[in-house]
């Protein structure tokens, strides 16, 4: 099987919708909202692991959470970690970029504001 296709895009995007209701839910951590939702406990294990690293990779300095014997010999560990790192990476990244306002509706009305300045700008000085 391909990692790019079938069963394992499936699995991300059921994972991602399991993901967004654990943190829904509050009450359970996503390591047991994905045992009751019928995850292998492998798989469970690996994405909180991978998680936990994803969202202090997209912040400062942070540690990495990882079984690194599991994740080299048990494929549901490897994949499961996998999954949760770039998830909540991506996850912590978006906040912090809507939070620092990156692109924000500002920042463009600023550049349009700019882009027809200069393009004024460079109309007179063609004519003169």
């Amino acid at each position: 099987m391909s990692a790019r296709g079938g069963p394992f895009k499936q699995a991300s995007l059921l994972l991602g919708l399991a993901l967004a209701a654990a943190l829904l839910s509050g009450c359970q951590t996503t390591r047991e909202r994905l045992l009751a939702e019928g995850y292998p406990a492998p798989f469970a294990n690996g994405f909180e692991d991978g998680c936990s690293s994803g969202r202090n990779a997209a912040q400062a300095l942070g540690e990495f959470r990882k079984n690194v014997p599991a994740y080299l010999a048990d494929r549901q560990y490897a994949t499961g970690w996998d999954d949760g790192f770039r998830q909540c990476q991506a996850s912590v990244a978006g906040e912090l970029q809507r939070h620092i306002g990156i692109d924000s509706k500002a920042d463009r009305d600023w550049r349009h504001a700019r882009n027809q300045g200069m393009g004024k700008a460079l109309g007179r000085a063609s004519r003169d």
